[in-house]
């Protein structure tokens, strides 16, 4: 392995030009092909959750049969290991080195922002948004509507989604109030539950695919399942909101891990529902399907992700920058274009999905993109180079983390030592190899300088 300046100089030099050169190629599909996109989007989903990612006690069927008819990715990561920076990454194509939400504050997109569903609108495509936000607060820049949806039905911030029996939800810009919804004197605890939001979305999901079945649509469909109601949890120990326990009502298990396993079975057969009117419509075949998570599973409302091995062997949950916070599921569906069956170690992150949905319908990607397209890994082939993978959070201090090739490199605080490990052999983060790899070391603490700039929003603090 080359060490020092020069190899630095030339790494980064490649990487520039394959960066470029990414962007820049033709689309792989023809404007005949361009399909309609759903993008399920999961809230604190595990990548051990699914049955085809090693669940061996929560059957997820409709989830399963998705994995058998598509392609099952298996080193795909999430924008953050929180939902509001992991979706900025998502919608913006960029990381959080660079995004404009980088943590849980509620910080507003701003026009300036390019997002997915601007892009796919530019292109012809109707465009929804069914479930969570979190990029932007009422008479903001940052609300839906401003960025580039047609439709919208759901929560704008996170912490308002906490609650599934909320007393209102909002409608592109209107506050509807949701009937027989209470919420008591505990912020985000209802006394009363009627409407439960989940099934609302569901519902919109099935309409909105109803009345755009004749031109191309993106709806993107972030449901809060199986996220915590974490106020709930505080005040009653059990914050795992959901209408009935289900098959797992009888188990020998603590009452929060009853729910949690009954919040993946419902977001299952809420996949199964949007997967029969796609059948039903006559469009399986014209539209390309996404499901993923926001990030890791969580430990809160009561919740312990190793009762179920959420993190699936990975190390960490939602809040860590080790694998168990940040890599999800990512399961890919398109009759006839994605192979079916198969599985990919295509390595790829939330910031990719802009380009790559640019490159699948013809549209301009912008400029300053961290992503590169991956339609070549999603069509059965690869992507052999691309730029490293960054991530920054900013709870409790400053913590960075990279991916390069096979080495992740992670670093707990502000100026604290990096930790090195070789995914290729040791997925589950076991071993730091630092003191082995000094010139590996080196490299990534260049790389932690140069992928980020300031935040006035987020700035850098010390840990406590």
């Amino acid at each position: 392995m080359r060490s020092g300046t020069s190899a630095r100089r030339t790494w980064i030099t490649r990487a520039i030009a394959v960066f470029g050169w990414l962007l820049s190629a033709p689309s792989l599909v023809s404007a005949a092909d361009r399909p309609n996109v759903l993008l399920i989007v999961a809230d604190d989903l595990g990548y051990g959750d699914l049955g085809c990612y090693g669940q061996k006690t929560i059957p997820t069927p409709h989830l399963d049969r998705l994995a058998r008819e598509g392609t099952r990715f298996t080193q795909v990561y999430a924008g953050s290991t929180v939902c509001a920076p992991s979706r900025c990454a998502l919608m913006t194509g960029k990381h959080t080195g660079h995004c404009r939400v980088r943590g849980n504050a509620l910080v507003p997109l701003l026009p300036e922002d390019v997002t997915v569903p601007q892009l796919l609108k530019s292109a012809g495509y109707t465009t929804g948004l069914i479930g969570k936000w979190g990029l932007g607060e009422p008479e903001t820049t940052g609300l839906p509507t401003k960025q580039g949806f047609d439709v919208f039905f759901g929560y704008l911030n996170q912490h308002h989604a906490h609650n599934y029996w909320p007393e209102y939800l909002w409608k592109n810009e209107t506050k509807t109030t949701l009937e027989g919804n209470i919420v008591g004197a505990d912020d985000n605890v209802s006394i009363r539950r009627s409407q439960y939001s989940p099934d609302l979305f569901l519902d919109e999901a099935l309409a909105f695919l109803e009345t755009t079945r004749d031109r191309p649509f993106f709806l993107e469909f972030a449901t809060i399942l199986p996220h915590a109601n974490n106020e709930r949890g505080r005040v009653e120990g059990n914050g795992m909101e959901v209408p009935d326990l289900g098959a797992f009502a009888e188990k020998d298990w603590p009452a929060p891990q009853k729910g949690h396993a009954a919040m993946i079975a419902r977001l299952d057969a809420h996949v199964g529902r949007l997967l029969a009117k796609l059948a039903e419509l006559g469009l399986d075949e014209k539209t390309l399907v996404l499901f993923t998570s926001d990030n890791g599973p969580h430990k809160e409302g009561g919740a312990e992700p190793s009762f179920f091995q959420s993190s699936g062997g990975l190390r960490g949950s939602k809040r860590a920058l080790h694998e168990g916070g940040i890599r999800v599921p990512m399961l890919v569906r398109w009759p006839k274009h994605v192979p079916a069956g198969m599985t990919s170690d295509q390595i790829w992150a939330f910031w990719d999905l802009l380009p790559t949905l640019a490159d699948l319908v013809g549209a301009q990607a912008p400029g300053g993109l961290d992503g590169v397209s991956v339609l070549p890994a999603l069509l059965g082939d690869e992507v052999k180079e691309r730029p490293p993978l960054y991530w920054e959070f900013h709870e409790g201090g400053f913590k960075q983390a990279v991916r390069m090739g096979d080495w992740k490199a992670v670093r707990l605080k502000l100026g604290g030592p990096i930790e090195l490990y070789d995914l290729k052999t040791d997925r589950a983060e076991a071993k730091n190899v630092a003191v082995d790899h000094a010139d590996v070391v080196a490299r990534f603490e260049t790389y932690f300088r140069a992928a980020r700039v300031d935040s006035p929003d987020f700035p850098v603090r010390p840990g406590p």
